[in-house]
């Protein structure tokens, strides 16, 4: 296979109809990596809405067990990108995820935001970082992708095309990004786990590189002293070259899914997809109340 003939295959493909498809092929053949850092830096961005940095600070999740909250969301979220939404296993992935979104007192406009960071966040990671840009049909196929994703959570009012879901984005962090103490405790319990991956003298260099990945707004927001310009510029071109790096590669042969990822640390003998995830109690600490969001299609029970 050559490089660019798989990009040819997805441009074969309607956006559309086939926008899982095309999805799947540029999540686990095109960007394993790329996607995967996105994502991260995606979830990462939503602690700076304090009503989302507080909720997640006050379960505790992301503070006490950070290394398995991450590997959940990882994994029932790429479940749907493995298996497809009609599958068992893309219904049980949604169904956890409702599940679990419903015990905690979630607006309808922080879901829609959060989606919103998974269409656009790839989006501008890949045209900067990866080793080409996204074609017409993948972000358009990205947007219908996650239009369905949160039809089946129930959110109402989404975004129709990739241009209102990049709109939405930008003034949702202009009005609401903003300092909030628990929300920097998040974000510090984060960087933290990311570090732990790799050996321990590493740890103060590796949250300055990934300080040095943020923008502006992010900084402000979490109170972070903003990395030197050299620096920035040092980590974001190491960055960038290892995308020209991988193009001169050959293209992957064989699917990479974000259960195969080596970051992924808490299941080493398996897991079941309907056991994942947290099991709010209701009454207990940042479990007030249930999100009732609806839509045409209807959540997934």
């Amino acid at each position: 296979m050559k490089r660019f003939e798989r990009l040819e295959q997805i441009r074969r493909m309607d956006p559309v109809a086939d926008a899982s498809k095309i999805y799947r092929l540029t999540a686990a053949y095109e960007f394993p990596w790329d996607l995967t850092r996105a994502l991260e830096l995606a979830l990462y961005r939503t602690y700076a809405v304090p009503s989302i940095g507080r909720l997640l600070a006050e379960t505790a999740e992301l503070t006490d067990r950070t290394q398995k909250r991450y590997d959940d969301t990882s994994l029932l979220l790429d479940a749907v990108v493995e298996h497809g939404f009609g599958s068992e296993q893309g219904r049980t992935a949604i169904r956890r995820i409702n599940q679990m979104h419903r015990s905690y007192d979630i607006s309808d406009d922080d879901m829609r935001y959060v989606l919103c960071t998974f269409v656009v966040v790839p989006r501008r990671w890949i045209d900067a970082y990866g080793w080409r840009r996204l074609s017409r049909h993948e972000v358009v196929a990205s947007a219908v992708h996650y239009r369905t994703f949160g039809r089946h959570m129930g959110i109402p009012d989404i975004p129709e095309s990739y241009e209102d879901f990049e709109a939405h984005l930008d003034a949702y962090e202009e009005a609401h990004f903003g300092w909030d103490e628990q929300a920097r405790r998040v974000s510090d319990a984060t960087l933290g786990l990311m570090a732990s991956w790799y050996p321990r003298p590493l740890a103060p260099l590796l949250r300055t590189a990934t300080l040095a990945l943020l923008d502006e707004p992010l900084l402000r927001a979490f109170r972070y002293e903003p990395p030197a310009a050299l620096t920035r510029a040092l980590v974001r071109r190491a960055v960038r070259t290892r995308g020209r790096v991988t193009r001169l590669l050959p293209p992957r042969r064989a699917p990479h899914f974000a259960r195969q990822n080596w970051e992924i640390k808490s299941y080493p003998k398996g897991y079941r997809l309907a056991d994942l995830g947290t099991r709010p109690v209701p009454g207990l600490r940042g479990c007030p109340v249930r999100h009732t969001g609806t839509s045409a299609v209807g959540p997934v029970e």
